[in-house]
Order: C-alpha cells, then sequence, then structure tokens
C-alpha cells in the first residue's frame, strides 16, 4: 500500500532543491540518499513514477530535498503540491491520518463525544498542518468562514474514512473565536478615522 510521507512544497534556490511538508515521524529514513519515493500526479520528469533522493539537509524547522531527478528552479517549481509516498506493509503505520485522506470530509460538532445524533455538518476539513508540537485540522465552516482545530483525540474523537466525515468535541467559543477576531478585524478597517491608527501516528 502506498503510503504518503509529505508534500513538495517551495522550490529552494536555483539547483532543484525542494522544500517538503511531511507526513512521517522518519524523515531521516524516508529521504536518506538513494531512497526512491512515489510522485503523484504523474510527472514527465519522473517518467517511471519514482524520485530518487539525492541528499536532504534541515533548513531551521523545514527539510530540504535535492532529488536526482531534478537540475533548476523551473524542475522544483513544475513539482510543487506534488505527493510523495512509499510502499508500505505496516499496518501499524497506516494507523494514521494523511492530508489527502482528510480534506473534503464533512465536520460535525458535538458537545458529547457519546452524542449520538449528529445534525447538520457545520462545514468541511479544508487542510492538515501539522507541527512538531500538535497538528491543525483548517476547517471551512458552512458561512465560509475559516477555523482552526488541535488535531488531539480530545477535540477530533472521531474520524470516519468510509462514512467521510470528522466529529469535532472543540471547548465553547473555539470555532466562533477567528471568526469574531476576523470581524472585529473588518470592522476596524471599515471604521477610517474611528478606528486606532492563525493527531495519528504517521509513516
Amino acid at each position: 500500500m502506498q503510503v504518503q510521507v509529505a508534500r513538495i512544497g517551495k522550490p529552494h534556490g536555483i539547483r532543484g532543491e525542494v522544500t517538503v511538508q511531511l507526513f512521517t515521524d522518519e524523515p531521516e529514513e524516508r529521504f536518506a540518499a538513494g531512497a526512491a519515493l512515489g510522485v503523484e500526479p504523474a510527472t514527465p520528469l519522473a517518467p517511471r513514477g519514482v524520485l530518487t533522493v539525492a541528499g536532504s539537509r534541515w533548513n531551521k524547522s523545514i527539510l530540504v530535498v535535492r532529488f536526482a531527478e531534478l537540475s533548476s528552479r523551473n524542475d522544483a517549481e513544475a513539482l510543487r503540491n506534488h505527493r510523495l509516498s512509499v510502499e508500505s506493509e505496516d499496518t501499524e503505520a497506516e494507523e494514521g491520518f494523511y492530508e489527502h485522506e482528510l480534506v473534503g470530509l464533512e465536520v460535525y460538532a458535538v458537545e458529547d463525544p457519546e452524542q449520538a445524533e449528529l445534525g447538520e455538518p457545520v462545514g468541511r476539513v479544508a487542510a492538515l498542518q501539522t507541527g512538531a508540537a500538535q497538528d491543525l485540522l483548517h476547517l471551512e465552516l458552512a458561512d465560509g468562514a475559516p477555523a482552526l482545530i488541535p488535531f488531539v483525540e480530545e477535540i477530533v474523537p472521531e474520524v470516519d474514512l468510509e462514512e467521510g466525515r470528522v466529529v469535532i468535541c472543540p471547548p465553547p467559543g473555539l470555532l466562533g473565536l477567528q471568526k469574531d477576531e476576523e470581524e472585529g478585524s473588518s470592522e476596524g478597517e471599515e471604521g477610517g478615522s474611528e478606528a486606532a491608527s492563525d493527531r495519528g501516528d504517521r509513516a
């Protein structure tokens, strides 16, 4: 089974290096020199569907990777947002969730994780942001407003890929906090002179 381990980000420099958004807890192993990674969607730069790691290094908290098949910034730019994956037979490593699995899932909010009636969805998953301390789910609420939810079991008790849903149990005010802040900022800008001169194991 192909398991996504990263997504290619922005080019770094002019020699084909790229930054990557990691979905793995083993970056040193996955991006060791000589490692072969599947790449999707298809690209003429990797006609066999595989990129070979020529080297990798950390730039602060961002991993920068050099692939043997890429030699210029244009090559790197052409692969922006492409997904990188490995073949995995480790069932334990497949228990986590990856961005491509979560994006688009409907989100239901409950007051109690044991609540049986879900009601209407409050929005959908727009993105997954991984971090060293904790991951965050980016939500697009039903009214179009954005929201951030810590991807931890206490707040996200259920992810059901088969049913296409995520159940969240947010603390009071969490969903409306960012919306209220943005509305307040917008009102301040409109006021002109009246106003004073931002879970799961991975492979």
